[in-house]
């Protein structure tokens, strides 16, 4: 369906709400009206011609075979779809035969829907028609609504229809129904207020998907296919991949069968997608309804193909507890094998942040394909995402993870950066993520990036946030770039501006990076003071309101029963002052005990500033070795986490303060050895990974300071020493190199990668330009500024 077309029906179909459902909803419940009935009138057209065939089975099966519940299977051959409708009805003999009494028309309008096959009524009951009928016949417009979409000049069928005056009504594909959806209910919701639906992928994005997807395996093709998409919408890109395949005119013309496969979340998407699938003689079971990240419903299949646009920068906050458990992936398709920097495999977590699940879609995917070994060509997928799966989370973390295991295992074959504007309901960047577990020889180990970014041609009128689009030309240039696997070096128009396409292919390593944390030693100074201990009293952070209650409250705090009796007054007290506090700071701050727990570790300070003294001291080592003593020749018993307190609290850092010791270590040869294997460095280079020979042989370590700590990303390509010698101890003598963080992340930068430099234009160039607009301005800002003379010289 063309533009015009397309547009023609919109306007119609719009027109419809606007002239019969005015008085009877508000415009952001036009939809629920519209929308089914558009679905229901392209079910009705298709029975129409079978009508008296049905009705035939009908009576054959109830008068001659005794039957008291209906056979299916002949029903189906009689109507020649997958679906059917026993009652005598349609939407046209609904209107035909209507008289002024409501009721009777309701009835027949409940006789007609209960005489749907289960298949459609699902379809009805997701879109609950059957209320919306009782509500137009209760308002006296339902006659009107059917007449308008039982009208010769619209056509919601998948075949080319005339209109009375003999014009030609193109056909409505499942792909065209769609666009006409996408249309609605933008509409609809610009009309409410409301923000569009989920992105809606355009015709041209899809084709191009299908060719990326198919074109590499034209001529071997598996016989049977199965093709799923996890986020199928309306359908359309199941059905636009199955037309691509058995196009008799095509580049392909496979003559083997097809299966499709999809989930929808939402229910009106899911009933047009189903209702489609019906119409074309797919198998309409194959299409669930529900989330796909919350139940996963192939989990015993696996697929041939897969393409999908699932939603980006949605949360999926609400399925998380299908999928985690606290920190726990319980979802074993979420959760992926990875060897560490030691080489050590290990379960991580593979779930991106919860404000943006659409990697999880990718992973559902991947969990998916086919094993080679099950089937020669194994599985290839498309998938659109935005920016964020490129970059988003660092080494170590669930996206990182997705791309590690996706790369490192060699699925990831290419991406393709979209044109800005693209699509409906975004203005932002998109990219083609094409992936398969059966690379040919000349791409394994490779990954193709793919700029096209500036190849589109633009819209006469935009749709939505689109306003512009790919040509056939560019689809074919794409594909053929995809397809020779070459670098391309971008052009440049006359004024050095980029322009066309661009490609590079890089080894999967160059993607990758070590996250490697660079220490620095702590050096604090201590001494006791009553003031210092003081804090002791209070957790950290709780401060505020225990500093407020000891304040108001004194020694009444540690009372049995106070804090409790109390407890509505604090929390009224944090509330007022902003202060929110989850359920365990809560029951911290309300504990009787723990306010006793922190005083006893106060008290025990303050016992050991008895025994030691006040006086300030730049070496810590000796200061907590004085600390030990005294608190065994005291007997105060304390844990090391107490402790710790007591020490942080009289400390702090001073750069001229002595270093702070960690670790004295008396190591033999053997134990040398060792280490430097371990770390893969010379005995001279210890002090680079933090042991430092000392005068009488012996090693030390140093406690790192947080404040101090940084880190460096360094490719996998590259030395982690090397890179720390040239770019981190030259300016940083102290640091060292904490070889045991090291994480193993992967992003892909398309600026980084396709970044253009335009120079700067000549100094020359710029006055002569000055000039030529301070003579259009009759010497103006010549005399405000002064610059003539300035500027005339600078230009000869």
């Amino acid at each position: 369906m063309n533009h015009a077309a397309h547009n023609r029906l919109v306007a119609f179909i719009w027109s419809i709400a606007d002239d019969c459902l005015r008085d009877v909803y508000v415009r952001g419940k036009y939809r629920d009206v519209i929308l089914p009935m558009v679905v229901l009138r392209r079910l009705d057209t298709l029975l129409e011609p079978t009508k008296e065939a049905v009705l035939e089975e009908v009576k054959y099966q109830k008068s001659e075979m005794g039957a008291t519940e209906l056979d299916d299977g002949p029903l189906r051959e009689a109507s020649g779809y997958v679906f059917y409708n026993t009652s005598k009805w349609t939407l046209q003999k609904l209107y035909d035969t209507a008289t002024n009494n409501r009721q009777i028309l309701l009835a027949n309008v409940e006789e007609y829907l209960s005489g749907f096959s289960d298949n459609v009524k699902e379809i009805i009951e997701r879109f609950k028609l059957l209320d919306q009928m009782r509500h137009m016949a209760s308002k006296d417009v339902l006659l009107d609504v059917l007449e308008k979409f039982i009208s010769p000049k619209i056509n919601l069928t998948p075949f080319d229809k005339e209109d009375p005056d003999g014009n030609k009504l193109p056909a409505l594909s499942n792909l065209g129904m769609g666009y006409v959806f996408e249309e609605l209910i933008r509409k609809f919701n610009e009309e409410n207020n409301e923000e569009a639906g989920e992105h809606f992928t355009p015709r041209e994005v899809i084709h191009l998907m299908t060719h990326l997807i198919f074109d590499p395996l034209k001529d071997h093709l598996p016989p049977v296919m199965t093709i799923y998409d996890p986020a199928c919408g309306s359908g359309g890109m199941l059905t636009e991949s199955q037309n691509y395949i058995i196009d008799p005119e095509g580049a392909i013309r496979a003559s083997g069968d097809v299966y499709l496969f999809g989930k929808e979340i939402n229910d009106e998407t899911y009933a047009i997608c189903k209702s489609d699938m019906m119409i074309k003689g797919n198998n309409p079971e194959n299409i669930k309804v529900g989330s796909t990240l919350s139940t996963d419903e192939f989990a015993g299949r696996r697929f041939d193909f897969m393409l999908s646009n699932p939603p980006y920068g949605k949360s999926w906050a609400s399925e998380q507890k299908f999928i985690k458990d606290g920190n726990d992936v319980i979802d074993s398709r979420f959760k992926v094998e990875l060897t560490d920097y030691w080489g050590k495999k290990e379960l991580c977590d593979a779930t991106p942040r919860s404000s943006d699940g659409q990697l999880l879609f990718l992973m559902e995917m991947v969990g998916k394909m086919k094993p080679v070994g099950d089937s020669p060509t194994g599985s290839r997928l498309a998938s659109v995402h935005n920016g964020s799966s490129l970059f988003s989370g660092d080494a170590g973390s669930g996206e990182s993870n997705i791309r590690r295991y996706i790369i490192e295992n060699d699925f990831l074959d290419t991406i393709i950066q979209l044109p800005n504007n693209l699509f409906y309901n975004t203005g932002i960047t998109t990219y083609i993520w094409l992936l398969t577990n059966a690379k040919p020889n000349h791409r394994k180990g490779k990954v193709q990036l793919i700029d096209s970014n500036l190849l589109y041609r633009k819209l006469r009128k935009n749709l939505g946030d689109k306003n512009c689009e790919f040509a056939p030309e560019h689809i074919d240039e794409i594909t053929k770039a995809y397809l020779n696997f070459a670098p391309i070096k971008r052009e440049l128009d006359e004024n050095g501006d980029p322009k066309g396409i661009a490609v590079q292919v890089f080894d999967n390593e160059d993607l990758g990076y070590h996250k490697v944390t660079i220490e620095r030693p702590d050096r604090r100074r201590a001494a006791f003071s009553a003031e210092r201990l003081a804090t002791l009293r209070f957790d950290k952070s709780l401060r505020e309101p225990m500093e407020q209650l000891w304040e108001d409250h004194g020694e009444k705090v540690y009372g049995s029963g106070f804090l409790k009796e109390n407890s509505k007054a604090i929390l009224t007290w944090c509330e007022d002052h902003g202060i929110s506090l989850n359920a365990k700071a809560r029951d911290k701050l309300l504990d009787t005990k723990y306010w006793q727990q922190l005083r006893y570790l106060m008290e025990r300070g303050i016992t050991l500033m008895a025994n030691i003294g006040t006086d300030e001291t730049a070496d810590y080592n000796a200061f907590q070795a004085k600390v030990d003593r005294t608190l065994k020749d005291e007997k105060i018993k304390l844990s090391a986490a107490e402790k710790g307190a007591i020490l942080n609290a009289v400390s702090w850092y001073d750069e001229t303060a002595e270093k702070v010791i960690s670790k004295n270590l008396e190591m033999s040869s053997r134990d040398l050895d060792e280490l430097t294997d371990h770390l893969g460095c010379a005995l001279n280079d210890l002090a680079d990974f933090g042991y430092f020979k000392q005068p009488n042989g012996n090693y030390v370590t140093y406690e790192a300071n947080a404040d101090l700590r940084d880190a460096e990303s360094i490719p996998l390509k590259g030395d982690i020493h090397e890179f720390f010698l040239a770019e981190v101890k030259p300016y940083v003598e102290e640091a060292w190199i904490n070889l045991d963080s090291v994480k193993i992340g992967y992003e892909i930068s398309f600026n980084k990668y396709f970044y253009h430099h335009k120079p700067m234009r000549k100094l020359e160039e710029v006055a002569t330009d000055i000039l030529a607009l301070e003579q259009r301005a009759d010497g103006l800002i010549a005399d405000i500024l002064g610059l003539e003379t300035t500027a005339r010289e600078a230009a000869e």
